[in-house]
């Protein structure tokens, strides 16, 4: 069975005035169905690969045939980061994470205003395209940037949280003002869905 894109979870204009609906359409409609369409396109060459999952695939990819290896890192990467993407934002969201996360914010980053500014610094110093992430590694949480679209997966850790540095998901409203859009981003964050995913181990 091939992957599909998922919907939106949310309208085009939800996250607005933060995200502007036109990046949105085309961010899902059509850079997010492209890595669909090309990571359906190269497992065709392998059928025994059918059933398993985008986890599975990325979790440990060199047990991917060599042939599609690229292919399933940089359009299964580009499938599965998205589709986690969209579920951590939300409208009328923003605000202070609560609960397990805040606690586990504050013993490791010193606090919520700590912790933004230590992933707005990685999430700006990704040069080119890439993805600044909050992953967990047993029961600690740390602030890594990978390149293109590979994903924390690979490496063994779980990603919480996710941020889209392309300039594809911003250029159109911020052009080269990556930190406007970055700083403007916490206001569309859904900590109830970060906080849901940390506390899933």
């Amino acid at each position: 069975m091939s992957f599909q894109l998922n919907p939106l979870p949310y309208a085009y204009d939800a996250l607005e005035p933060f995200i502007d609906t036109l990046t949105m359409q085309i961010h899902h409609d059509k850079h997010h169905q492209a890595y669909v369409t090309n990571l359906n396109a190269a497992l065709e060459k392998h059928p025994e690969l059918a059933g398993k999952t985008l986890e599975v695939l990325l979790g440990d990819l060199n047990a991917v045939p060599e042939d599609i290896r690229t292919a399933v890192r940089n359009h299964g990467g580009g499938t599965w980061n998205h589709n986690l993407f969209w579920q951590l934002m939300a409208p009328k969201t923003g605000g202070d994470p609560k609960g397990a996360l805040a606690k586990a914010l504050d013993a490791g980053f010193g606090g919520i205003t700590n912790f933004k500014a230590e992933f707005e610094k990685v999430a700006m110093g990704r040069f080119g395209s890439g993805w600044a992430w909050m992953v967990r590694k047993g029961d600690k949480l740390s602030i890594v940037s990978t390149a293109n679209q590979d994903t924390p997966l690979s490496e063994g850790l779980t990603p919480v949280l996710a941020l889209d540095v392309w300039e594809h998901a911003y250029y159109l409203k911020y052009q080269n003002r990556r930190a406007e859009y970055v700083s403007n981003w916490w206001n569309v964050v859904n900590w109830e869905e970060v906080d849901r995913l940390y506390s899933a181990k």
